[in-house]
């Protein structure tokens, strides 16, 4: 199939695909007159990439998944290489809940210590505009 085929199959653009050529994620071979071919393969490539990169993954971390493929698994996390990926951005994602987290139980101490005081209203609110113009001149 042509690049254009491909595409649309896999839901991307032409564009996105010559890219992930050129970063050798993606191989095409070359008919006579130039075109790119690409075969069932490059599409679940293609798949695999785009999977990946919409939980967050970027394309560099996507390479072991890919040659996983390429040396003809079943899946791209088949290899103990994406498998060191998987627990590496797990590690990742854990490092992130913790820190939001700590900001989570910082907010509610905050909000605790603030209910505490039973605020009322701080006046601002209940003053019109001309008041607190004047009250700014003064």
């Amino acid at each position: 199939m042509r690049i254009g085929e491909l595409a649309r199959r896999v839901g991307t653009t032409t564009r996105a695909l010559r890219f992930y050529e050129a970063q050798g994620l993606l191989e095409a071979r070359r008919t006579a007159n130039g075109y790119r071919e690409y075969g069932e393969d490059d599409a679940r490539l293609v798949n695999e990439i785009r999977a990946l990169q919409a939980v967050g993954f970027s394309l560099d971390d996507t390479r072991p998944f890919v040659e996983c493929l390429r040396a003809g698994n079943e899946t791209g996390d088949s290899c103990a290489d994406s498998i060191d990926v998987y627990q590496r951005k797990l590690a990742e994602v854990d490092a992130c809940l913790e820190q939001l987290n700590a900001v989570r139980t910082s907010l509610l101490r905050k909000l605790g210590t603030a209910l505490a005081r039973h605020p009322g209203t701080c006046g601002v609110a209940d003053r019109n505009p001309s008041e607190a113009n004047e009250s700014e001149e003064h």
